[in-house]
C-alpha cells in the first residue's frame, strides 16, 4: 500500500529527488501507524499531506553594480497550515529549485509540529547566490524578491525567516521593502530580525544551541553527557558556530569544522571568536581562519575523517553519506545530530542505526531555530522584548520536550531509540489530527 502511494507521488512530482527522498523517509516510518489505523490511507490523508497547499514561482529581476541586468527565480511553497500560519525560512543558493523547496517545506511541516507551537510548514528562496555580491547588490535583489513575495505574506498567513544565504543583512533588506510597499509596521511578518527592530535575543544562536541540547538529551538516555567529548561539525555558518559554542559550554571540545573549500582541524579547540570574525564579519574562507590560528587546513576532503565522539552535520542536504558514516563509526562516534535539513543520506542513516549510534534527525534536532522564531512572533504580538536568558531557557525547555516526544513515541511503536521513527510519527500524528478536525480542505 505504501509503495503504491509513493509511486503516485513520484509520478505527480517528477525529477524532484530531494522531495522524493524526504517523502519516502516519512512513509517508511509511518507503516506501523497505518497498520493500526488503515483508515488514514483510505481517506487519502497522506496524499493530501504530501501535496503543498500552494506553490508560488516568480521572476526576480535585479541589476548589479555595473548596471547589468540579471534574472533569478523565486519560490515560496506554502505546504501545510493545519496547525497555524505557514512558517519556514528563505534560502538563497544556486542549488535552489522547486524540488528542494518542496522537500524543505515538507520537512518543516513535521518539524514545526514537534515544537508544540501553533505554526504550519512552508519554505522559500531563490537560486540567487549572495556570495561575492556587494551589499548594494544584495539589497537590490532582496527588494525585487520582496516586491513579488509581499502579497503572499502576513503575520497570520505566512511568516518567512532566514536559511542558507539569508542572514540578518538579507532579512533587514526584505523587511524594509515589505514595510515600504505596505506602509505597515508588521514586525511579525518576518523573523530573524535585528533585536532593535523587533527581533528576538538568542534567535541567531537558537538552531545551533537547540541542536546541542537535543544531542545532550540523547546521550543522557545512555548515561552519557557531552562533557569531555570531541565534536566535529560540518559548515561554519550560524548553525555550526553556535552549535560549537553551546557544546563548549557543556564541556565538549569542538575540534573541526568546514566550508566549501575544505575543513580545519584545531586540536586545541576551535577559537570561536576568531571564527566568528572570519566567517560572520569578514565573510572570508575557512583557510583564512587556519592561517591566523596556525591550525591545520585540509583543502577538499571530508570533515568526517576527523575522529570524534559527536558529529553535527550542519551544512546542507545529503552531505554525510554511507562511506562517511562508516568512517565515523570506525572512529568511535557515539552520537550524530543533524543541524542541517536531511544532511545524512539514507545509506548513511542505515549505517549509523545498524551501529547503534544515537541519531537525531533534522526535523527534531534542529527545531530550535523555528521554535525561537515562534517565540519572536509571540514577542511581536505582545509588543514585548525578552532577555537572552529568558529566551534561551524557553528554547532549552522546548528542545527537551521535543526530545521527550520523539523518544516516547518511538517506544510506543516498539522502536526504542529510533528517533527517525519517533520524530516522523509524532509529527504526523499532530498534523493529522489538525487536518482531520478541519475537514476535507
Amino acid at each position: 500500500m505504501i509503495e503504491k502511494l509513493y509511486d503516485r507521488i513520484l509520478h505527480r512530482n517528477p525529477g524532484e529527488n530531494e522531495f522524493h527522498q524526504a517523502v519516502w523517509e516519512v512513509l517508511e516510518s509511518l507503516e506501523p501507524v497505518f497498520t493500526r489505523r488503515p483508515e488514514l490511507l483510505d481517506e487519502s490523508l497522506v496524499e493530501r499531506l504530501c501535496e503543498p497547499e500552494r506553490q508560488i514561482i516568480f521572476r526576480v529581476p535585479w541589476s548589479d553594480d555595473a548596471g547589468r541586468t540579471h534574472v533569478n527565480r523565486g519560490f515560496r511553497v506554502e505546504f501545510n497550515s493545519a496547525l497555524g500560519p505557514y512558517k519556514g525560512g528563505l534560502r538563497f543558493h544556486p542549488s535552489v529549485n522547486l524540488g528542494v523547496i518542496k522537500f524543505l517545506g515538507f520537512e518543516q511541516t513535521f518539524k514545526n509540529a514537534l515544537t508544540g507551537m501553533p505554526i504550519g510548514g512552508g519554505k522559500g528562496g531563490s537560486d540567487f547566490d549572495p556570495k561575492g555580491k556587494s551589499d548594494a547588490e544584495v539589497m537590490r535583489f532582496c527588494q525585487s524578491f520582496m516586491t513579488e513575495l509581499y502579497r503572499h505574506l502576513g503575520e497570520y498567513t505566512d511568516i518567512p525567516a532566514g536559511d542558507i544565504g539569508v542572514g540578518g543583512r538579507e532579512i533587514g533588506y526584505l523587511f524594509g521593502q515589505y514595510r515600504r510597499i505596505t506602509n505597515r509596521w508588521e514586525a511579525g511578518v518576518l523573523t530573524g530580525k535585528g533585536v532593535l527592530w523587533g527581533g528576538s535575543q538568542a534567535r541567531t544562536e537558537a538552531t545551533g544551541y537547540g541542536l546541542v541540547v537535543f544531542t545532550e538529551e540523547m546521550l543522557k538516555t545512555r548515561g552519557e553527557t557531552l562533557e569531555g567529548k570531541r565534536v566535529v561539525v560540518s559548515g561554519s555558518g550560524n548553525v555550526a558556530i553556535y552549535a560549537m559554542e553551546k557544546a563548549r559550554q557543556l564541556g565538549a571540545t569542538p575540534i573541526a569544522c568546514s566550508d566549501s573549500g575544505g575543513y580545519v582541524v584545531d586540536e586545541k579547540g576551535i577559537d570561536l571568536e576568531l571564527l566568528k570574525q572570519v566567517k560572520l564579519t569578514e565573510r572570508a574562507r575557512l583557510s583564512e581562519y587556519a592561517e591566523r590560528r596556525g591550525a591545520n587546513f585540509v583543502s577538499g576532503g571530508r570533515v568526517w575523517e576527523v575522529p570524534c565522539e559527536v558529529a553535527l552535520p550542519s551544512a546542507t542536504q545529503n552531505e554525510l553519506d554511507e562511506k562517511d558514516a562508516t568512517t565515523l563509526v570506525r572512529n568511535g562516534v557515539q552520537a550524530v545530530g543533524e543541524g542541517a535539513n536531511m544532511p545524512t543520506t539514507p545509506g548513511g542513516v542505515r549505517v549509523l542505526r545498524e551501529a547503534d549510534v544515537l541519531f537525531g534527525p533534522g526535523k527534531a534536532a534542529n527545531a530550535g531555530g523555528v521554535a525561537t522564531s515562534a517565540l519572536e512572533m509571540q514577542q511581536n504580538a505582545s509588543r514585548d522584548s525578552w532577555t537572552f536568558e529568558h529566551t534561551e531557557a524557553r528554547l532549552t525547555e522546548i528542545m527537551q520536550r521535543v526530545h521527550h516526544l520523539c523518544h516516547t513515541t518511538a517506544e510506543r511503536y516498539g522502536q526504542p531509540g529510533n528517533y527517525v521513527a519517533g520524530a516522523n510519527i509524532a509529527g504526523f500524528e499532530l498534523v493529522e489530527e489538525g487536518m482531520v478536525a478541519q475537514g476535507l480542505i
